[in-house]
């Protein structure tokens, strides 16, 4: 039976031993709607596979509305930027409904990407989307007339 990681994007070019690695190493972690998963700031050592629900992504501006970033549901990742370069979590990430996530830690994540180095590359075209994203968002905030 194929593993349901096999259609997150991150691990669609993983063979079968890797992802079932994956899956063993991974934590099932389960979040009722409103429920934060990972708060801005905080420490970043794991990312998480949406297996079920939906979450908002957001960031805190000072004195303003959190900026929305994105809503993400079944097959996302969030949560790898911080595997990457070790820095806190840049933004907020909560349930919208209840929501069941893989969090995969970063030591597993290594071992994955020294053994199957193409996951490095599909992290890397994640990244580059979403920083395509948020560049397209500073781009429509700076055009936004003043309050």
């Amino acid at each position: 039976m194929t593993s349901p990681l096999a259609r997150v994007v991150l691990f669609k070019e993983l063979p079968e031993p890797g992802l079932q690695m994956l899956a063993e190493r991974g934590r099932p972690k389960m979040f009722g709607a409103g429920e934060v998963i990972m708060r801005q700031g905080g420490v970043s050592d794991a990312l998480h596979v949406i297996t079920r629900g939906r979450v908002r992504v957001e960031r805190d501006q000072a004195a303003d509305t959190p900026l929305v970033l994105a809503e993400l549901g079944v097959g996302d990742v969030i949560g790898e930027m911080g595997l990457l370069d070790n820095a806190p979590r840049s933004a907020t990430v909560t349930a919208l409904e209840a929501t069941e996530t893989l969090e995969i830690h970063a030591t597993v994540m290594a071992l994955v990407i020294m053994e199957y180095p193409q996951v490095a590359t599909a992290l890397l075209r994640i990244l580059s989307r979403r920083l395509r994203s948020a560049d397209e968002l500073a781009d429509a905030l700076a055009r936004r007339p003043p309050h």
